[in-house]
C-alpha cells in the first residue's frame, strides 16, 4: 500500500471519515437545543412582563376608587390586588384624583438568572 492511499473498509469508504456525520448531527442538535432554551427564556420574560402589567393595572383601578378616602387607603387597596395577581407593589402615589401604581414580578428565565419585570399604571376619572 502506498503512503498516500487511505485504507478502505468493506463498504468502500475511507476509515478516516467514519464518525463525521455523527459529529455534524450532534452539532446541529446542540444548536436546536440552544435555540429552544433561548426561546423558552424569552417566553418566560414576556409572561412576567404581562403579569406585571396586569397586576399594576388592576391595582391602579382598584385603588383609584379609594382615592377620595386618602392616598393610604387607596394604596392599601392597590397593594391587595397587586399581590393577588402575583406581583409586589414597589410604588404607589396619588396625583390629584389619579393613582399611579408600580408593580414588580420576579422571573427566572434561566437557572441561576433572575430578573424583575416592572410595570407602572395610572388610573383615575375620565377627562373630556
Amino acid at each position: 500500500m502506498e503512503s498516500g492511499e487511505r485504507r478502505k473498509s468493506a463498504g468502500g469508504t475511507p476509515q478516516a471519515d467514519r464518525g463525521g456525520a455523527t459529529v455534524c448531527l450532534l452539532a446541529i442538535g446542540l444548536v436546536f437545543v440552544l435555540v429552544g432554551v433561548f426561546g423558552a427564556a424569552l417566553g418566560a420574560a414576556r409572561c412576567a412582563r404581562h403579569q406585571a402589567r396586569n397586576a399594576a393595572d388592576f391595582g391602579a383601578l382598584a385603588g383609584a376608587g379609594q382615592v377620595l378616602d386618602g392616598a393610604d387607603a387607596a394604596c392599601a387597596r392597590a397593594a391587595d390586588l397587586v399581590s393577588a395577581n402575583g406581583g409586589r407593589m414597589t410604588g404607589c402615589r396619588a396625583d390629584g384624583l389619579d393613582l399611579i401604581v408600580t408593580a414588580q414580578v420576579r422571573v427566572a428565565p434561566l437557572p441561576g438568572l433572575t430578573r424583575d419585570a416592572v410595570a407602572t399604571s395610572r388610573a383615575g376619572p375620565a377627562r373630556s
